[in-house]
């Protein structure tokens, strides 16, 4: 798997801590990874859809391999972001992305 890019979108409060934007292959972006905050670690949960009954995965890693790398990116990137204390919080919209985009 091949991540070309990671964007930061930091959440104000709660244990959702930001929304991240992943870019595969310059070729394929999937938006509204959650960060979040969990009571032994700090880690992804891969965009949802509700239709009203149950919460179904729009899209998901199909092996652990794939999952930690992309867990590791996400969370590389948002340490650096929280480190270089850019990406100000916002806040997020109903779904799950910032109703403030940078501009």
């Amino acid at each position: 798997m091949d991540i070309t890019d990671v964007q930061i979108n930091l959440h104000a409060g709660g244990k959702l801590r930001a929304f991240a934007s992943v870019t595969l292959s310059d070729a394929i972006v999937i938006r509204g990874i959650k960060v979040i905050e969990g009571a032994r670690r700090t880690f992804i949960a891969m965009p949802t859809r509700h239709d009203g009954k149950k919460q179904t995965d729009v899209c998901h890693p199909t092996n652990q391999a794939a999952r930690d790398e992309l867990e590791k990116a996400v969370l590389d990137e948002f340490e650096r972001t929280l480190r270089r204390g850019n990406g100000r919080p916002r806040d997020a919209g109903s779904e799950g992305f910032p109703n403030n985009p940078p501009t």
